[in-house]
């Protein structure tokens, strides 16, 4: 569906991390602006360093799909390890931001196997200087987060950009 919040697994079944639910508001986003977001997710399996994810973005181009590339960090990009990354946004020993705390959810690997929910919480998008190619439009975005070769998680989603 185009131009319109959505969302799937895109895994094996067998995955031990899925995605249980998630909504985000408004429909289509805009930047800046607040962003509703709730979700929930189970995962059987601790997730430990390193872990890697691969990100493929597409934007529509009236009724193609164009798989952008990997510019800074983002589009579609390989990290090599998600760990590293979120170890020099939040340093580690220091409390993760709100409202993941309020909700025990960790912000630093390994993340224990276990049930994570996210009840509908606000988060203000700054008005950042976004490449021209990545306003406005409809996306795609498909991200596999893996472990040695494994896969531990595949979450699509789609969503409108409004700038």
């Amino acid at each position: 569906q185009v131009g319109g919040f959505a969302w799937e697994n895109c895994g094996d079944k067998k995955n031990p991390v899925v995605l249980q639910s998630l909504s985000v508001a408004p429909d289509p986003i805009s930047i800046p602006g607040r962003l509703r977001v709730s979700a929930a997710a189970s995962s059987s399996k601790t997730m430990a360093s390193p872990l890697k994810a691969v990100t493929v973005v597409e934007k529509a181009l009236g009724d193609l799909w164009i798989q952008l590339p990997c510019i800074d960090q983002l589009g579609s990009c390989t990290y090599d390890d998600v760990c590293a990354i979120l170890d020099n946004l939040i340093p580690p020993g220091t409390t993760c931001p709100e409202p993941l705390l309020t909700y025990g959810i960790p912000c630093h690997c390994p993340f224990k196997a276990g049930s994570y929910s996210l009840p509908a919480s606000d988060f203000d998008l700054p008005d950042v200087e976004l490449p021209a190619w990545m306003t406005n439009g409809n996306y795609r975005v498909r991200a596999a987060i893996s472990n040695g070769g494994e896969e531990l998680a595949c979450v699509k989603v789609a969503f409108s950009l409004q700038s």
